[in-house]
């Protein structure tokens, strides 16, 4: 087993499956397709943690150091003898953790959506669909060079854009999905252009010699300058732009809230867990190029990870659709991510932002999609998604209750919760490299538990709404993964990440901050505290403060209108200024040149046609004149 050659049905499995499914699923009964779609992730998932076991505690720790393994590496296309690019399979540490998080939560999803979607019309496309994202995030995460990570980046977008509008005699689902992949196009445009700067820069591809510290690309690139920066930093923005994207960062997160309009289990596989962590993946694949090469790079990912962290936990306070909360709740949580990334140094304990952001990856997959698993079974109960038509569920819901809270508690940084430790972590790298930086997410961290318990008081206390049916517990297929989620958010932060993730390979040992860990703990129960008081014991007060500050309110409720600012710019600039003379010119002069020529051309094959008589006389009359004709002209030269 410990050549790891298996590793390649991995995400050759659910290939198999999305063809299958694809092609002869309208053929089989839609519960068939839905059980071998989760038979096949299920096998999926036990050859990912087998790979865990052996990778972890096997084979690739040499001296305390884990090496890169790469088990398929096969060339498609050869340029120089220095620049190919291959297809193939690498194992690292980061890799191997990413394919825990896929497969535990793709099966968690699979396996809830047998209850979610049953009855659903297009059952089997459904779950092809699931496969082919599986595919395409197994492929992306175990790429060797980063030309085959793109490849199923884009393939990424694809799976994401066909399951956004699965429900696409909905027209908000379909202006979703077009908004997604739209908005992520242009982003990766950026990616694209960063991708072939540095290999031109570098002469590779490869990520075994692109991110070798000691390597000659990392020592090559960084010679060559414009406008005050090296060409590898242009590269690395650009690159980190395809991120941005993907992780529905500021100024590309306007997809991610109206991607809901998704089923609610393709909200917690795409968009909670698996998907918009890509971007965060790229980065820390990438990141021994941007510290050596590209410290400017590194910057601006901090940056724009803590204001987009900030800008959507204040959005979170005021949405009223759970699943919005929620989705700005993410785009939060991966500037978290985002920010440790941007301060973290390289090897040992320097490396703690690195391992952090890393370590809340993986708790926050588990977390955030419990939550979202949670919301399908509240919207199944009462069948709407807006807070107001809900209260008093924690009585008929006591499961999904008791999930949802310690769901909660894990994404407010509540000991002994997953998400205090690595929140904790994160909080003690920013610490460390900018105050500023720290303090911000000390705010997001007590705006967090704020709007998270908001969301928990308004749905499971207070008062009951008049539902029109009594609201029940979801059926077993749905249940059981809440419960196995559950226990992964309670107890995940005991993994001792700093021994398995680095930024170096090399372990290190990493303590709790109390100096730091116990404020933190403060501000979140701050936060929480302040929800009860508004949303349980006082709740005329929210509307009471909303008219003191209902400019700031409407605000925040209006998402700071950059939707608004979106359409500005592309309706009246964009296509006013731009495409509309873009248009006057190709279908007026353009057409109007090809038109032209063709009515010519069709005037004088009518005025020649007589040439073609069929009358010999005629041809003998034009042969002889022609004759004539060069012979005079001719002597007229000559003379």
């Amino acid at each position: 087993m410990t050549d790891f050659n298996y590793t390649l049905w991995i995400f050759l499995i659910p290939f198999l499956v999305f063809i299958l499914l694809g092609l002869a699923g309208h053929r089989l009964k839609a519960r068939i397709s839905g059980l071998l779609g989760t038979a096949a992730l299920g096998v999926v998932t036990v050859l990912s943690y087998i790979t865990a076991y052996f990778y972890y505690f096997r084979t690739a720790g040499i001296n305390d150091v884990f090496r890169k393994i790469t088990v398929f590496d096969s060339t498609w296309l050869h340029f120089t003898d220095t620049l190919e690019i291959k297809m193939g399979i690498l194992l690292d540490p980061i890799s191997v953790m990413m394919l825990i998080v896929i497969s535990t939560v793709s099966l968690m999803v699979h396996i809830y959506s047998l209850g979610y979607m049953k009855g659903e019309k297009g059952f089997e496309r459904y779950y092809s669909f699931l496969s082919l994202f599986a595919f395409s995030m197994m492929g992306l995460v175990v790429a060797t060079n980063i030309f085959q990570m793109y490849i199923f980046w884009e393939l990424v977008g694809i799976s994401s854009y066909l399951l956004i509008g699965f429900y696409y005699q909905k027209p908000e689902a379909v202006r979703a999905s077009k908004k997604a992949f739209i908005v992520t196009r242009f982003a990766d445009l950026g990616f694209l252009i960063g991708i072939l700067l540095l290999s031109f820069n570098t002469r590779t591809f490869d990520f075994s010699v692109l991110t070798d510290p000691q390597g000659t690309a990392i020592a090559h690139s960084s010679g060559i300058s414009f406008l005050g920066l090296s060409v590898t930093t242009w590269s690395m923005i650009l690159v980190y732009l395809g991120g941005v994207g993907k992780s529905a960062m500021f100024p590309f997160h306007i997809w991610l809230p109206d991607a809901m309009e998704g089923p609610t289990p393709v909200s917690a596989l795409i968009h909670a867990a698996t998907m918009v962590v890509a971007g965060v993946y790229l980065v820390a694949r990438m990141f021994p190029v941007y510290f050596f090469a590209a410290p400017a790079a590194l910057e601006i990912v901090a940056w724009i990870g803590a204001f987009s962290s900030l800008f959507a936990a204040i959005i979170a306070c005021t949405q009223t659709d759970i699943k919005r909360v929620l989705a700005f709740s993410t785009i939060s949580q991966i500037g978290y991510m985002m920010l440790a990334l941007g301060v973290s140094g390289y090897g040992g304990h320097d490396g703690l932002g690195f391992m952090a952001s890393m370590f809340h990856l993986f708790t926050h997959a588990m977390f955030k999609a419990l939550l979202f698993l949670c919301a399908g079974a509240i919207i199944h109960a009462v069948h709407s998604n807006f807070m107001i038509d809900m209260g008093g569920l924690r009585k008929y819901l006591p499961l999904t209750h008791l999930t949802f809270l310690i769901a909660c508690l894990a994404i407010s940084g509540i000991p002994p919760f997953s998400g205090f430790f690595s929140k904790d972590e994160i909080l003690a790298a920013a610490f460390h490299h900018n105050k500023v930086l720290f303090f911000i997410e000390y705010a997001v961290a007590g705006i967090t538990a704020f709007y998270m318990f908001r969301l928990y008081f308004t749905v499971f206390r207070g008062e009951d709404r008049h539902y029109h049916t009594v609201p029940h517990e979801a059926p077993p297929t749905m249940t059981i993964p809440l419960i196995i989620l559950a226990t992964a958010a309670a107890f995940s932060g005991f993994i001792p990440f700093s021994k398995l993730v680095t930024s170096d390979g090399k372990a290190f040992q990493t303590h709790i901050e109390w100096g730091i860990a116990i404020p933190s703990v403060l501000i979140a129960t701050t936060g929480i505290g302040t929800a009860y008081v508004m949303y349980v014991r006082n709740p005329s007060l929210p509307g009471r403060i909303i008219s003191i500050f209902k400019h700031s309110y409407k605000l925040a409720l209006n998402k700071f209108y950059i939707d608004e600012m979106y359409l500005f710019i592309t309706k009246k600039i964009i296509f006013r200024y731009i495409s509309e003379p873009v248009a006057w010119f190709d279908r007026h002069i353009v057409d109007g040149t090809m038109n032209a020529l063709a009515i010519v051309t069709q005037v004088v094959s009518f005025r020649i046609r007589e040439f073609q008589s069929g009358q010999l006389q005629k041809y003998a009359f034009f042969f002889i004149s022609g004759t004539i004709l060069l012979a005079l002209t001719l002597i007229y030269l000559l003379h």
